[in-house]
């Protein structure tokens, strides 16, 4: 079995989450796991406006996709960094965006690979083009 790791907000899911989760998903025998930020760390990071949904919501959303095997929601960078250790992936999926920075976690993956973001179909795209009709 491959063991694959996967984190984000995933607070609209769109179109870009979806391909991310079906390509680490095409791996044969993979199992996917999702770590999402709790609703606190992404207010914090992204403002007090987000999240649209609430973690509960968001990880029923993406345990139902069935390129998802295991969903889990982390409050701290120790928090994460623990999930990953414990679960020891085989890979890592990352966009493209932490090319060439430092990952959390990474000491415990075997493998980081780089999936190339779809800018256009951003949470924080699709949350101005709503509040652009109004």
């Amino acid at each position: 079995m491959k063991k694959i790791v996967v984190n984000g907000c995933f607070d609209i899911l769109h179109i870009g989450h979806l391909n991310l989760l079906r390509y680490a998903k095409s791996y044969p025998e993979s199992y996917v796991y999702v770590l999402i930020d709790s609703d606190r760390r992404i207010k914090e990071t992204k403002g007090y406006m987000r999240p649209i949904h609430n973690e509960y919501e968001r990880s029923s959303l993406l345990f139902n996709l069935k390129s998802v095997d295991r969903v889990d929601v982390f409050d701290t960078e120790e928090e994460f960094v623990g999930l990953v250790k414990k679960f020891q992936p085989d890979i890592m999926i990352k966009g493209d965006d932490y090319r060439h920075k430092s990952i959390l976690g990474e000491e415990y993956c075997k493998e980081i690979i780089f999936y190339p973001r779809m800018e256009k179909y951003s949470t924080t795209n699709i949350i101005q083009r709503i509040m652009d009709r109004t």
